[in-house]
């Protein structure tokens, strides 16, 4: 596992208020953050599509992205090829994503969780690693959704 990772952080103007205490975080305990949050005439596909993009050229290695729901992002976000985003509502679904489907992005809902427990969530995806092994076929297959169904921009 890898100690610090570069992070895209990104919001809407709903998830404003939450990126700031995550990118807060993620600063304080020494992760490098880029904030590619919304400019004003743009929404959140504008933002998801910019912080996943980062992710999928390389420079960035995990993104947090920030809604009213999480769940555009994610939708967003699984658009651009090479990537996979999920939308976090707990704990067990955090670390489920990295283990089991090797999810590079995290969204969360600002209307649908509070702060603190996004960033219970958060820790969870942080240190959890994919695990292989059973769901490796399974994140193969993903892969190949994705070369029959997206095209690289």
């Amino acid at each position: 596992m890898q100690d610090t990772y570069r992070i895209a952080i990104g919001a809407d103007d709903a998830g404003i208020a939450m990126k700031d205490a995550i990118a807060a975080y993620l600063t304080d305990r020494g992760f490098p953050v880029t904030d590619m949050s919304a400019a004003p005439s743009e929404d959140y596909p504008d933002v998801a599509e910019r912080v996943a993009q980062s992710v999928a050229r390389g420079e960035h290695e995990r993104a947090v992205l920030i809604c009213g729901t999480g769940i555009g992002m994610a939708i967003a976000a699984n658009k651009v090829a090479g990537i996979r985003a999920a939308q976090i509502p707990d704990s067990y679904s955090a670390e489920r994503a990295r283990k089991s489907n090797d999810a590079q992005v995290a969204c969360f809902g600002s209307r649908t969780m509070g702060v603190e427990a996004a960033l219970v969530c958060l820790e969870h995806w942080l240190v959890s690693e994919f695990a292989g092994g059973g769901s490796a076929p399974k994140v193969e297959k993903i892969k190949q959704v994705e070369s029959r169904n997206l095209r690289a921009a």
